[in-house]
């Protein structure tokens, strides 16, 4: 991948000049150097790419189940040729550690089209009804595909595969901040031999070439990840012309540990979950809710761990942490950071400033407030940086109120040696996925949630589900 030479669009099976030149650098968040410069589009960009995708669907959503899983089939051939290539790039735009790139971020692109493969292969397109009628699933059309900075390459493959799955096309914009994955995304599906017009790039801003997207009366569907205030936008753009909008935003998850966890492990995993990618995960467990029985020994636990987490230089292989992705994201939460200290809350770890040593970079020293209240802002906003609030509670339906008092109600997690007490209070949780004692959801899964957190669902068959539209036929 040349990085020198990323000032071109994909439109209907070729790399083309924007219609107006327009650059913007993509910043190197650890060094604060430009290691690519892109060109950002207009509303006439999109509309071109609009019009290639609408042209495509007219043959590509009559093509057969099996030619489309052939092609997904090309797509993880080629995806698994260049993955080093993509965990490089992703470290280089994001600053997240190589090693966690390899082993996490570049391998969502496989997770997700070996499960997409999985449930399209098991997916009735044409279904008779107990009741006699047919039922038919066909694709919804042309579908605006917006993806966030912070897992790039995961949120690129939950959008783009189900499209090609089902029949659709689409258009992508990708963060501005991470554009340089979705670049190499794409010339992996020309690779693979996506047909021309089927998958579109145009990079660009949200308020420009986002809101042309999801204004356009000729795209269909709007699938949008991000924050909770852009996906509001996006809604709203898109309800002038009555498209469908599928949404996954912010969240603050709770991660609840009574009494009868195993206090050490449940402890380190919650901050290193919560660490984890600098803190820049719509799920991380960002609220960690304590019994008061074990409150003072997760303390101690949690000041140790997070006094252990180290930061470093994404390019160097080990498990630190990086920088956070921009300027404007460390500015952010330096401004919760002070928010904590200024409404009460006690300082465990880390604080404002940059950790020892890093000068240069958007570096943030790992950051635990304990003695939290649920009303402060650090636990009600998305800090989305490496910042954990410690909340005590005295009882299971105490926690269940302080976990549900939130907009969010994207992931929440418990630690518990009792069983019967995880179901309950899995059950009792506004939230769509539910981790209990350290394990994750695979691949295929549903991943979504409910209130501000967003509409639909993203993976497996639910997901493909929401790039279709339903047709019943009745027959004489």
């Amino acid at each position: 991948m040349d990085l020198q030479n990323q000032q071109k669009f994909y439109i209907d099976g070729e790399w083309v000049d924007p219609v107006e030149p327009s650059n913007l650098e993509v910043i190197n968040p650890a060094t604060e150097g430009s290691v690519a410069t892109i060109s950002v589009g207009t509303f006439d960009d999109v509309n071109i790419a609009v019009a290639a995708a609408r042209r495509a669907f007219e043959s590509y959503s009559v093509s057969s189940k099996s030619e489309r899983l052939d092609l997904l089939h090309s797509i993880l051939k080629i995806y698994k040729k260049r993955y080093d290539e993509m965990a490089e790039i992703i470290s280089l735009e994001l600053g997240a550690p190589i090693s966690m790139s390899q082993k996490s971020q570049a391998a969502c692109g496989i997770g997700h089209l070996e499960s997409f493969i999985e449930a399209f292969e098991k997916l009735e397109l044409r279904q008779r009804l107990d009741n006699g009628d047919t039922l038919l699933r066909e694709p919804i059309g042309v579908c605006g595909l917006i993806t966030p900075w912070n897992w790039p390459v995961n949120q690129i493959a939950l959008k783009v595969l189900p499209a090609l799955a089902t029949g659709c096309t689409s258009i992508l914009k990708p963060s501005e901040l991470t554009p340089l994955s979705a670049i190499l995304y794409a010339e992996i599906l020309h690779e693979a031999g996506v047909p021309r017009g089927v998958f579109n790039l145009v990079n660009g801003e949200g308020p420009v070439a986002g809101a042309a997207l999801s204004c356009h009366p000729d795209v269909n569907m709007m699938s949008f990840t991000g924050s909770t205030r852009a996906g509001i936008a996006v809604t709203r753009d898109a309800a002038e012309t009555v498209k469908k909008v599928t949404l996954e935003l912010g969240g603050k998850s709770p991660n609840i540990l009574f009494a009868d966890a195993d206090v050490e492990k449940a402890v380190k995993r919650g901050v290193f979950g919560c660490f984890y990618n600098s803190g820049q995960s719509c799920n991380a467990p960002t609220r960690m809710l304590v019994e008061r029985p074990i409150y003072q020994k997760v303390l101690e636990i949690a000041r140790a761990t997070g006094e252990s987490q180290h930061v470093g230089d994404p390019a160097v292989p080990g498990r630190h942490i990086g920088p956070v992705v921009s300027e404007l994201q460390l500015d952010r939460i330096q401004a919760l950071i002070k928010a904590g200290i200024e409404e009460g809350a006690t300082l465990l770890v880390g604080g404002p400033g940059k950790p020892a040593g890093f000068d240069k970079g958007f570096y943030v020293r790992p950051t635990i407030f304990c003695d939290v209240s649920n009303d402060m802002r650090i636990a009600r906003k998305e800090i989305f940086g490496p910042v954990l609030s410690i909340i005590p509670f005295d009882d299971e339906d105490e926690a269940v109120r302080i976990a549900n008092d939130t907009p969010y109600g994207l992931a929440a997690y418990i630690e518990t040696g009792d069983d019967e007490k995880a179901e309950r209070v899995a059950g009792n949780l506004r939230a769509g996925q539910v981790y209990i004692n350290g394990t994750e959801c695979a691949y295929g899964s549903p991943f979504g949630g409910y209130k501000m957190s967003g509409l639909g669902r993203e993976g497996g068959l639910l997901g493909l589900e929401d790039f279709l539209e339903i047709k019943a036929v009745s027959r004489p």
